[in-house]
């Protein structure tokens, strides 16, 4: 059963008709098809069956596979290298875009808050500018409200906003918390997960262990994410050493890449561990790989304060328990418990603990797995969160 194809389903376009326009900013290299891939093909999608026309601009083009995933007959890609530092080339840039597509609103994903992206818009007459705070926070970080003369000069600079997305109820109470704009300039929809490239399929899952050499014998634990400190990696083979002690036949398995994995390849083979874990790369597209479908349990050792946990939304709805560390908006994700356990940053005895708890107990896996899909159909449908959008956009 192939799961790497998705959903195909028609979009209104005339081509002898002029087409209203989202111009979508992305300051991400479109190298997979992950999260962000997937919201802007059902983003496409979905104004396409609106008659309208979805322009996506990213960091750098797509990759042959990302590209041929993304391209519909309502939309265009272009790419601004440097739209993520906002500076004069970047803008001067974005007003080229904007002159070919002429867009009535422009999205902008992954870039600074503070930024003149949306004056330079409203002054070619773009006539709504969104912004999505995508942005996790570092460890520990306080919500507080910011001083008179911050205030004051963002909101200056963002006095063209329509309106600032945010992604949890977190990211909702800090971006709300400092005071730089209307709290009703602000809403909160969650991130959602394409339900229709979700398939149950064993046979991926026996591919995926092939492929990357996994004994049949041995449960596999893993981790999709970044492969930097912030995402908790050395917390991962910490808790990895510590499972391994009581139990070798478990398989852990580093789903990304990142400028820090040689150094935390040679911090695992120092522990012993070089044959129980198992570290990918990058995977260009997890869901049609195998990787949710071959793992036991999923993990999340997020040490900064995680504004969604995307990975974790997908994996539930995948039927996969989550065990992930309790900060930013990871709570909202999971219910302790009942899909998954929440522990504390840092603690891998309690990370090792519940991979344990649950590697013993198929059926609570099964129980958690159940609730875990229900909740991400409930709560991160993608298409049924798209669709809040546009509605946000008055499409």
């Amino acid at each position: 059963m192939e799961t790497n194809v998705p959903e195909v389903r028609p979009t209104l376009v005339c081509p002898h008709l002029p087409m209203p326009t989202l111009l979508s900013v992305f300051g991400v290299e479109p190298r997979r098809i992950g999260g962000t891939e997937t919201f802007a093909r059902e983003l496409s999608l979905q104004l396409g069956e609106r008659g309208w026309k979805s322009v996506l601009c990213f960091l750098s083009e797509p990759t042959g596979e990302v590209r041929q995933f993304l391209d519909l007959p309502n939309v265009s890609f272009e790419v601004l290298a440097n739209s993520t530092d906002g500076g004069r080339d970047a803008r001067h840039n974005l007003k080229q875009i904007v002159r070919e597509h002429r867009p009535e609103i422009l999205h902008l994903h992954y870039i600074s808050f503070l930024n003149l992206y949306s004056w330079s818009a409203r002054l070619q007459s773009v006539k709504q500018v969104f912004f999505t705070d995508h942005h996790s926070r570092p460890a520990g970080h306080i919500q507080s409200r910011a001083p008179l003369w911050k205030r004051s000069v963002a909101r200056l600079i963002n006095q063209p906003l329509t309106k600032v997305i945010c992604v949890s109820n977190y990211g909702y109470e800090c971006m709300t918390s400092f005071g730089l704009l209307p709290r009703d300039r602000f809403e909160m929809i969650y991130n959602g997960v394409d339900l229709s490239r979700v398939k149950t399929d064993p046979q991926l899952a026996t591919e995926f262990r092939r492929r990357y050499s996994i004994p049949e014998e041995r449960a596999i634990v893993t981790q999709v994410s970044w492969v930097i400190p912030e995402k908790g990696i050395s917390d991962f083979i910490a808790a990895a050493r510590l499972v391994i002690a009581r139990n070798p036949k478990v398989q852990f398995v580093l789903v990304g890449d990142g400028v820090h994995r040689e150094r935390y390849m040679r911090e695992a083979g120092a522990l012993g561990l070089g044959d129980h874990i198992t570290w990918t790369g990058l995977v260009d597209d997890p869901f049609g790989e195998g990787v949710f479908q071959a793992a036991d349990v999923v993990c999340q050792f997020s040490r900064w304060e995680e504004v969604f946990g995307w990975m974790i939304a997908e994996a539930m709805a995948h039927g996969k328990p989550v065990v992930a560390t309790r900060v930013g908006g990871i709570p909202e994700v999971i219910t302790d418990g009942v899909t998954g356990h929440l522990v504390d940053r840092g603690d891998a005895r309690a990370m090792s603990d519940r991979i344990l708890e649950l590697l013993d107990d198929p059926e609570s896996r099964k129980r958690k797995g159940d609730a875990g899909r229900e909740a991400a159909c409930g709560k991160f449908d993608l298409r049924k969160n798209v669709a809040r959008l546009i509605n946000s956009y008055g499409v």
